[in-house]
């Protein structure tokens, strides 16, 4: 059934994480209860999380800020490869490099996360059956968030690469019946202290100010 109401789907990265990735660090729960202060009085109606403990600790510590929203663990928001692109379709002078980088993840995951991303693309986005608009939080993987955008803005499938989400900023895209996708905030870490942006990015990409 097509959609007739707006859905406003909110993104999130799971805050910073201890080196082995069992939980989050002081840094990654401070991250995820400054975001649920910030997402208070927003008429969300669930907050997915991915199956790993970093996402479902940050899920848990947002949605304590949250009035009775519920959680709702899915693997479809889970950390995996979501597309694994040909070389004909990467430009010429990174081809090389891209692939021989997506080559070292373990092959279940190279195997599994093609079909995971089409169906998480069939699950959160477009429209939603109803009279009213719905917002979800979806909170999950730097690789998920790139894809979904790359999506919305109808990129090439192999440019959900590139696309890089600190940890616990927020990304807001709206799917509307009979209108494009439109990215309405995307890497928001306004609701940061300075101390705490930009953690999860190498720092080559941190920007210089």
């Amino acid at each position: 059934m097509t959609g007739t109401a707006a859905r406003h789907l909110y993104l999130t990265r799971h805050g910073e994480a201890a080196p082995d990735e069992s939980e989050l660090t002081d840094v990654g729960r401070r991250q995820a209860v400054l975001l649920g202060e910030r997402l208070q009085g927003s008429p969300l109606s669930v907050v997915h999380h991915g199956p790993l403990p970093r996402a479902e600790q940050t899920a848990r510590l947002i949605r304590d800020q949250l009035d009775d929203v519920p959680l709702h663990r899915s693997e479809l928001a889970g950390d995996y490869l979501p597309y694994l692109p040909r070389r004909e379709e990467l430009p010429r002078e990174t081809a090389d490099d891209t692939l021989a980088r997506l080559s070292r993840f373990p092959a279940d995951e190279r195997r599994k996360g093609p079909e995971l991303a089409e169906a998480a693309l069939a699950h959160f986005t477009g429209p939603v059956v109803g009279d009213e608009p719905r917002h979800e939080l979806l909170v999950t993987h730097n690789f998920l968030i790139g894809w979904l955008v790359r999506a919305a803005l109808e990129a090439p499938r192999w440019r959900w690469m590139g696309l890089n989400h600190a940890n616990a900023a927020l990304t807001v895209i709206r799917y509307a019946p009979g209108r494009p996708a439109s990215v309405l905030v995307y890497n928001d870490t306004g609701h940061l202290p300075p101390e705490l942006r930009w953690t999860g990015f190498p720092p080559d990409l941190r920007p210089g100010w």
